[in-house]
């Protein structure tokens, strides 16, 4: 069979990213141009600003990939893109990008949940190994999956209200670390200990995460601290936010490790950058001598590379999309 290649574009969010992926494994050219710097000054993500700039930025991104590719458009075999789930006016310049694109080279048009682009980042460079346990962690989403075989999805547990990521950026915003908020928690737990007590959270026999209720247990003990004049021990509250939050995950994750005997298990999102996140769930993994599959940290955040490895299991089985797609704010993988 003849190799493919996928021009996959990804702008869910803050980042304006293209790639060319062969075979839905190997990135021949990857770009991804981040908006973080601009965002930051405002605490978070500024949907109108991010979309006006993907909408500046997104014909510089695609010259610059064909250039480290050193291809054309035209070589490739389909167009792939993010239609959801994400910030609508951010999408939309994808989406509009991509079909102009499909249309003017009379390329098939591949339509991509973002959310399994994020598992597929796993096949990049890699296989997937069925069935197999993907824990989908980001600033939107919490969620627990079994997967039996390229995209057949069964949702075992998702978040009741925030998911892991934001409770991370919402707790840095509070302790005064400047967005993104995850990482620079991360950093900043390194220096502390679990000296704080902070509540379990979904202490329950079913699947799902919650984390609203740790998000609020850290903001009320951080305004009454500071209400009493007494000073808050940034990295100490890190480090116990941190280990409370990761604690849930594997929690989560070891019932269904007992519960369903699979013995592969995949992290995938933004969030799955965590380094400890990734050193307890590999502990998790040990223990009930399972194979745990990690992205490289440049496919965890957004990227359009995962975009067309998850485009290729639909370009093989010929799965297109109209010219009239359109984009969806909101959605699950399942």
């Amino acid at each position: 069979m003849k190799d493919v290649f996928i021009l996959s574009i990804e702008t869910s969010c803050d980042e304006t990213s293209i790639a060319i992926v062969k075979n839905g494994c190997e990135v021949i050219a990857l770009t991804i141009l981040t908006q973080m710097d601009t965002h930051s000054d405002f605490g978070g993500v500024v949907p109108e600003i991010a979309s006006r700039m993907h909408t500046e930025n997104i014909t510089m991104v695609l010259e610059e990939t064909l250039k480290k590719a050193k291809m054309e458009v035209s070589d490739c075999d389909a167009i792939a893109v993010t239609y959801t789930p994400g910030l609508l006016g951010s999408l939309l310049v994808g989406v509009e990008f991509a079909k102009v694109l499909s249309y003017v080279y009379d390329l098939p048009l591949i339509k991509v949940n973002h959310l399994i682009g994020h598992i597929y980042a796993n096949k990049i460079d890699n296989k997937l190994h069925f069935p197999t346990l993907a824990l989908v962690i980001s600033g939107g989403h919490t969620e627990l999956i079994k997967m039996t075989d390229d995209y057949e999805f069964e949702l075992l547990g998702e978040t009741l209200d925030d998911a892991i990521g934001e409770a991370f950026d919402k707790v840095a915003r509070v302790i005064g670390l400047k967005y993104p908020g995850g990482p620079n928690i991360e950093k900043l737990a390194k220096e502390g200990e679990n000296s704080y007590k902070l509540p379990k959270m979904a202490n329950d026999d079913t699947y799902n995460f919650s984390y609203s209720g740790l998000k609020s247990s850290v903001i009320n003990l951080v305004n009454n601290e500071r209400q009493r004049g007494n000073e808050i021990n940034k990295a100490d509250l890190a480090c116990s936010f941190q280990m409370a939050a990761v604690e849930e995950l594997t929690r989560k994750l070891e019932k269904a490790l007992k519960e369903t005997d699979i013995k592969n298990v995949i992290i995938a999102g933004g969030v799955s950058a965590n380094k400890y996140i990734r050193s307890e769930v590999q502990k998790l993994c040990d223990k009930y001598d399972a194979e745990l599959s990690l992205p490289e940290f440049i496919y965890c955040t957004d990227n359009a590379a995962m975009i067309g490895a998850a485009a290729y299991p639909l370009y093989l089985k010929k799965e297109f999309a109209d010219l009239d797609l359109n984009a969806k704010s909101t959605s699950n993988i399942c």
